[in-house]
């Protein structure tokens, strides 16, 4: 009886062993049901986050996993589990207004921007009508965002086949009121980052080179200095994504040309002013010129007061027959008008105008509109070339979404690199009033179209939004050596930022997107493939134990009686 016992418990445990193969298939098929659903991998660019003096500003997290919703559901459907996928070219201001400023609830956003605004599309020429309209649009989305408290992610993408295809179909969703949840299915967007961390002791660094003017024998007075000054970082909605082709890279590439011309003029006595020149290349423009102020104040008294005058070189790369000089002083001033009569004269001879507009200083205010303000605040004479007739916002119009290669027209650059050239040049010969062109076409001293284009292309595939800059970053080594080879005592000053801006990191990602199947569809599959594992599992243990041991197994087991004492 004992020996039959045993071989009945050895039958069942072999039976129960030749289920494990079965049971481990049958995960397998469970887990293929979530896994093979995957779409496809797509990168994303954060919103900026910050804050300015403990106020908090931008998108203030970063991990997603909701499904995917459109424009098309219903007005008013509850997006709070619910990522809002939402094209530049269906931008609803209003609409995105009401959930930024948290009249509605909402998981997170994803902005699809047109291929024409990517940074590396590095292709010029002028632009359509309607990727005009998308570039004023972006501009009143990326005010709202950058200077809004949102308190869900928010992240920029490139429209790509993926994106599109996967927006055409929650869009057929959404409109048949079928907004996607774990029970109807559809799709869904996965972000896995860690938690966006203040960015330490961010850094500034500013890069100066000289150009030392020809002493007479026997003069030991100090000369006069010019100073040729542009500002080389940008901010925007998306740190990954500033690039500032022309908020302030025209200016940076106008600088570099002008400092390579006059480095040859320079380079032979016979040909060398009696000015020194000074460039300087400088951090923090979008934050009050923080740089600039700080680079100036490095130096020492004496070199200050040689500044005859200083131009700063803002945004000239994207205008048509006029420029602009900004001043600080009185337009009646004697250095003003020397100045302005000298650049008049030579945009004159060049084909084009140059206008005066002059706004002065609010001492009380910190705040400066243009980098040339803050040489005003120091008592030395300077003035700003831009094409912008009004000074940016804090924050805003440095280096936005939108400020890309195809926004820059090469051939604005090159005449401004003219003008500036030909002026500072008739200004320290003395050729004032003149019919002479140092700088032309035809000459050895001409402008090079081709060293213009390739910094242009490459500051336009670059981000420089400063915080996110290290004292090493490749670009700061780049422009340094640039400066080494066209100017002599290069230095390079490194200066914390101020610390009212703090910074957080997490600027770029990946999103998973899955094609997600509705929990019916889930539980139907796993309905059937359970049935049709039960009925091999039974038919294997019939063929191999007989029909006894199958019954057997589903055959509850006698309950014993506990004998009393």
């Amino acid at each position: 009886m004992a020996e039959e016992k045993k071989s009945k418990q050895r039958h069942r445990v072999m039976v129960f062993e030749s289920m494990y193969p079965i049971l481990a298939l049958m995960l397998i098929l469970v887990a293929c049901v979530e896994l093979c659903d995957a779409a496809t991998v797509v990168d994303v660019y954060r919103l900026i986050q910050y804050d300015i003096s403990g106020v908090p500003f931008g998108s203030r997290f970063s991990s997603l996993n909701h499904h995917a919703a459109s424009l098309s559901f219903q007005r008013g459907a509850d997006l709070s589990r619910s990522v809002l996928i939402l094209p530049l070219r269906e931008l609803d201001i209003a609409f995105v207004q009401d959930y930024i400023s948290q009249k509605q609830s909402l998981g997170g956003l994803l902005i699809l921007l047109p291929q024409t605004f990517r940074p590396g599309n590095v292709g010029g020429g002028s632009l359509s009508s309607e990727n005009d309209g998308f570039r004023s649009l972006l501009g009143q989305l990326e005010k709202l965002l950058v200077h809004g408290n949102i308190p869900f992610p928010v992240y920029f993408a490139f429209e790509n086949e993926e994106t599109d295809a996967m927006l055409a179909d929650v869009k057929k969703n959404d409109a048949l009121g079928q907004q996607a949840t774990a029970t109807t299915g559809g799709y869904k967007l996965v972000i896995s980052v860690s938690e966006p961390r203040k960015i330490a002791s961010p850094t500034i660094t500013n890069i100066q080179g000289w150009l030392p003017g020809l002493r007479a024998e026997g003069d030991s007075s100090q000369l006069p200095t010019i100073a040729v000054v542009a500002s080389y970082d940008t901010f925007g909605a998306a740190p990954a994504l500033s690039v500032g082709s022309d908020s302030n890279g025209s200016g940076v590439v106008a600088l570099l040309e002008v400092a390579r011309l006059f480095s040859v003029l320079y380079s032979n006595p016979k040909t060398r002013g009696k000015y020194n020149l000074l460039f300087a290349l400088t951090s923090g423009g979008p934050y009050n010129y923080e740089g600039t102020q700080k680079w100036l104040k490095s130096l020492d008294q004496r070199m200050r007061e040689s500044i005859d005058y200083a131009i700063c070189l803002n945004s000239v790369g994207s205008w048509d027959s006029e420029l602009l000089i900004h001043v600080s002083k009185p337009p009646d001033n004697a250095y003003i008008k020397q100045i302005f009569e000298g650049f008049s004269n030579v945009a004159e001879d060049l084909g084009f105008q140059v206008a005066l507009k002059h706004k002065k200083i609010n001492i009380s205010n910190s705040r400066v509109a243009w980098e040339h303000e803050q040489f005003s605040r120091l008592r030395v004479t300077a003035a700003t070339l831009s094409e912008l007739s009004t000074p940016p916002e804090l924050l805003e119009n440095a280096g936005s979404l939108s400020d890309t290669r195809q926004l820059v027209n090469e051939d604005a650059i090159i005449k401004g690199v003219k003008l500036v050239a030909e002026s500072l040049a008739k200004h320290i010969y003395g050729h004032q009033g003149k019919d002479i062109k140092i700088f032309a076409d035809d000459s050895s001293l001409a402008v090079n179209p081709f060293y213009v284009r390739s910094w242009l292309d490459l500051l336009s595939q670059t981000p420089r939004v400063a915080p996110f800059l290290s004292k090493n970053e490749p670009l700061i080594m780049a422009l340094k050596k640039e400066l080494e080879d066209y100017t002599a005592e290069v230095s390079v000053q490194h200066e914390s930022l101020d610390g009212s801006f703090t910074f957080y990191d997490s600027t770029k990602a990946s999103l998973n997107i899955y094609q997600v199947a509705s929990v019916t569809f889930d539980l139907l599959l796993l309905l059937v493939l359970g049935s049709y594992l039960i009925v091999l599992f039974s038919f294997l243990v019939i063929t191999t134990r007989g029909l006894d041991d199958l019954i057997s197994l589903f055959r509850r087991p006698p309950s014993r009686k506990v004998k009393m004492g």
